[in-house]
């Protein structure tokens, strides 16, 4: 019975730092180039702003919902101090760019040629998103997409630009 009781304890206790330092994990260091102009964007000269990284690809079908919605809500907060990171995870250039002739975005488009950040983020699903903070912390994941998953990511910046 002790052995039990110590073990919940750990479990509990295990849980418990694990919950509190979610919101205190800082981002893998991403220079990426964009896709059409080359330039590199170095997410660390974004500090100061509410960022949502959203790693995406042409093929992916739940992309063609939330880039749009992404859209949406860059317009609506970009004034305020919100940025959006798309990240490109297409093989091809073109294929990115044929899928935003499509779906048009006002925000910045990165294109990862080795497939190195998804990896150092541990994405495992398209399309997934991370929103971080003023000072660089990610402060929540979001993954896959649904109608509807807006409306919840535009409580969860708002909040952060207030802070």
């Amino acid at each position: 019975m002790r052995y039990f009781i110590q073990s919940l304890y750990l479990v509990l206790l295990l849980t418990f730092t694990l919950s509190s330092n979610a919101a205190k994990v800082e981002y893998p260091d991403v220079k990426l180039p964009e896709l059409n102009s080359g330039k590199t964007i170095d997410l660390k000269k974004l500090r100061g702003k509410v960022v949502y990284i959203d790693f995406w690809a042409s093929w992916c079908g739940p992309c063609r919902q939330s880039m749009p919605k992404f859209n949406d809500l860059y317009n609506k907060l970009s004034s305020k101090g919100f940025e959006i990171l798309a990240i490109n995870l297409d093989e091809s250039k073109s294929d990115a760019n044929q899928f935003l002739n499509n779906y048009p975005v006002n925000y910045t488009v990165l294109y990862d040629a080795n497939g190195l950040t998804p990896k150092q983020f541990g994405v495992s699903v398209m399309p997934t998103g991370y929103l971080l903070d003023r000072f660089g912390l990610i402060r929540y994941e979001h993954k896959g997409f649904r109608n509807g998953d807006e409306k919840e990511l535009m409580k969860k910046i708002q909040k952060l630009l207030s802070e």
